[in-house]
């Protein structure tokens, strides 16, 4: 057992939150049990997986994308109210880590796809992504069929680069606008979760190759290798709970 506050405190430390201004409030979201035995991890908020949460006997809830953005209403209509009452009735903590989380140099979402994917980080790439070379060049088909392998999902994969992948920039979740600054800083292939509508011509046209994973797919590594730390730092259990989702 742990105490919720001394958890949330360390994960505050260890991702820098305060160095990552985000799209709503990061960290602590609903506050619940004040000790804590066992972490659910999940990628998205939801009903759905605080039902889980709450049937595998947790006490905190860890997600990549949390219930409160800056864009969204402030009023708490029936789909927040049904979220906050399965989190009220099951007494859970929920804690949301975004922007931060993708940028962890060892935990974030795009460090652990390059590390499963055999590149080699060299520097960062646009707000959170990272760049690097893959230890053993291949083409732009084996490297997407390798992804495939990895997150259990045909990507769309737009092969149009050279025939020998070198250089890869990552950037997971919907990062498709920033496929020409790949192209522009000289990567022959670009890794995201969603593409944009000019994807395709962009990426035949700069000779540049483009791989969309999904959304939920390239973000579901972080949040476990998170809930994997905490759980190691304080003598808990935890769950990563999978709701997969095609976007």
């Amino acid at each position: 057992m742990a105490s919720r506050d001394e958890i949330l405190a360390h994960a505050r430390e260890l991702l820098r939150l305060d160095a990552f201004p985000d799209y709503g409030p990061m960290g602590l979201q609903v506050a619940g049990a004040a000790e804590v035995t066992k972490i659910a991890c999940g990628v998205s908020a939801s009903l759905e997986l605080f039902q889980h949460a709450r049937a595998v006997g947790a006490q905190l809830v860890l997600v990549h994308h949390g219930l409160f953005w800056n864009n969204e209403s402030r009023v708490v209509d029936a789909l927040l109210k049904a979220r906050l009452q399965e989190l009220f009735a099951g007494d859970l903590t929920l804690a949301a880590y975004h922007l931060a989380l993708d940028a962890h140099p060892e935990l974030g979402n795009n460090a652990r796809l390059a590390q499963e994917l055999g590149v080699e980080v060299d520097g960062s790439f646009g707000q959170v992504g990272l760049g690097g070379r893959l230890r053993v060049p291949e083409s732009g088909d084996a490297f997407a069929r390798r992804v495939a392998q990895l997150l259990n999902r045909q990507p769309i994969a737009f092969t149009y680069g050279k025939p020998l992948v070198e250089r890869v920039a990552i950037s997971s979740g919907g990062a498709g606008r920033d496929l020409p600054q790949a192209a522009a800083e000289g990567y022959d292939l670009y890794l995201t979760g969603e593409p944009e509508e000019p994807s395709l011509h962009q990426a035949k046209e700069l000779g540049i190759h483009f791989v969309a994973a999904g959304h939920y797919a390239t973000e579901r590594l972080g949040v476990q290798a998170l809930g994997v730390r905490l759980a190691e730092r304080f003598g808990l259990e935890w769950v990563f709970i999978e709701l997969p989702n095609p976007v």
